[in-house]
């Protein structure tokens, strides 16, 4: 079942990818102005003491692309794990997700996936996001961009790819789910509220429901019970698909938690959820590799 939601669904009909330069070169700091006003009293903030953080540009195949990557200031080959944020971009609650994960010993790299079409973090209309970023966004270039990330980390950064993990987030937690699909050698990853089905588009073939015959590596998903864009008839059928499938992922729905319930620095947090959540992402790395 699919319900239309302007948070996940696209508003225009989805371009064609083209070679074009990049329009984000640099990260920003700051949350994005879309999701303003931002909760100050629940935003967690995680500093850089003992750890180096910041902005670095991977390349790709049409130039470079620019991430934030953190990481334990001492040490080497880190475990790796990708984080793929919402439509609003790597603003600075996913660069605080970085942090968060490298104070628990990994490289986490957080990709600006939108840098060829715009720059979300710096529009205020979520519909503008919609329909003039993500809407030109192909999967396939995703995958490529995040398949370009973890060759930094093996080849520059000084990750451990062979320990390679994802995680990501409402509009990247779809994408957790499908680059589990792309790329095998993911030991784990965790889809916070990831849309499960849409209608299939040029740019968008395919969706998690349709691949999870194909997702070998361990994927936890973390749902939200009254998710409005997120129907729990399309979470059961992702379940029953999954074990129909023999994986090794699984499905955990918070009853009473809306969309978005890690999203500290949004209305829609939720303490108690979002804790528990990070504690099995935590306990679902460990237990698969990570």
């Amino acid at each position: 079942m699919n319900y239309p939601n302007p948070e996940f669904d696209s508003l225009m009909p989805a371009a064609r990818l083209d070679r074009r330069g990049f329009i984000v070169t640099a990260l920003g700091a700051g949350f994005a102005l879309a999701t303003q006003p931002v909760m100050a009293q629940t935003a967690i903030k995680t500093d850089t003491a003992g750890l180096t953080a910041g902005e670095i540009k991977v390349p790709v195949a049409d130039g470079e692309m620019v991430a934030y990557r953190a990481q334990p200031a001492t040490g080497s080959n880190f475990p790796v794990v990708l984080v793929v944020s919402e439509i609003f971009g790597v603003h600075e609650y996913i660069a605080d997700v970085c942090r968060r994960l490298a104070r628990l010993g990994y490289q986490a790299i957080a990709p600006e996936l939108f840098a060829r079409y715009g720059d979300p973090r710096k529009m205020s209309n979520i519909q503008e996001i919609l329909s003039g970023i993500v809407a030109k966004v192909p999967d396939a270039g995703v995958m490529a961009d995040l398949d370009a990330c973890v060759a930094w980390a093996k080849k520059v950064g000084g990750g451990d790819a062979a320990r390679l993990g994802i995680t990501g987030f409402c509009w990247g937690g779809r994408i957790a789910w499908l680059y589990a699909a792309h790329n095998p050698a993911v030991k784990a990853g965790v889809a916070w509220y990831g849309k499960i089905d849409s209608p299939a588009t040029e740019l968008n073939p395919k969706h998690p429901i349709d691949l999870a015959p194909q997702i070998k590596p361990a994927v936890l998903g973390l749902y939200g019970g009254k998710d409005q864009g997120i129907p729990l008839d399309d979470v059961d059928a992702m379940r029953d698909a999954l074990k129909k499938a023999s994986a090794r992922s699984r499905i955990h729905v918070y009853p009473d938690a809306p969309h978005a319930f890690h999203a500290d620095y949004r209305p829609t947090y939720r303490k108690p959820e979002a804790e528990d959540g990070w504690k099995r992402l935590q306990e679902w790395f460990k237990a698969n590799g990570l």
